[in-house]
């Protein structure tokens, strides 16, 4: 199968995840129904996949995938880290208020096994903090920024960029931002973040 193509039906697969997640929650949507809404075959899911976890896992990690690039692109050219978080802080905003995280959310919300919430901090949350915190620290090396320590200058960003936005997304107390809005929250936090940790 071409890439293209393979791509295209991994875009289905997904679309339909998210429609069977949407509607009968993580418990109540399987491989095989996934399969169906997705006109292909069970077989192909297990093949690309591996199982219902490893489907939704890709699922977190693609959604995350546009935050995480820019910033290993941001760590490898080693750019300044205030800009960069700048540059990123909407993308991961939108992101993680986007319909697609708030779809996950609510369904790991409701999963008592606890495995989409696992599922979701592995691969969307822990991965970004990571980089997050792996830019700050190259930030407190190079004396760009100051803060008692890496991991608690990320988590000053990420509580002063989300705040409860995301759980007021999930409750449907809080309807998808504007991009006006996300421009709001990115200029105060990162207004805020930089009194606490730029030099």
């Amino acid at each position: 199968m071409r890439e293209d193509t393979k791509a295209a039906r991994r875009a289905q697969i997904e679309r339909a995840a998210y429609k069977l997640l949407k509607e009968r929650g993580y418990g109540g949507t399987s491989m095989l129904g996934i399969a169906k809404e997705a006109k292909a075959s069970n077989e192909t899911l297990y093949r690309w996949y591996g199982d219902k976890k490893g489907l939704f896992k890709t699922m977190v990690e693609n959604n995350a995938w546009t935050t995480k690039a820019a910033l290993d692109a941001a760590i490898r050219d080693e750019a300044d880290p205030l800009v960069t978080l700048e540059d990123v802080a909407p993308i991961l905003l939108s992101m993680l208020l986007g319909e697609r995280a708030i779809s996950l959310n609510r369904a790991a919300a409701s999963d008592e096994s606890g495995e989409l919430g696992a599922t979701i901090a592995a691969g969307g949350r822990d991965s970004v903090f990571s980089l997050i915190e792996k830019l700050i620290q190259r930030g407190l090396e190079s004396s760009a920024l100051t803060g008692p320590s890496a991991r608690i200058a990320a988590d000053w960003f990420l509580n002063l960029l989300i705040g409860d936005l995301q759980i007021r997304r999930v409750i449907s107390t809080l309807p998808v931002p504007s991009d006006k809005d996300v421009h709001s929250r990115v200029v105060a936090a990162i207004s805020a973040f930089s009194k606490l940790c730029s030099t």
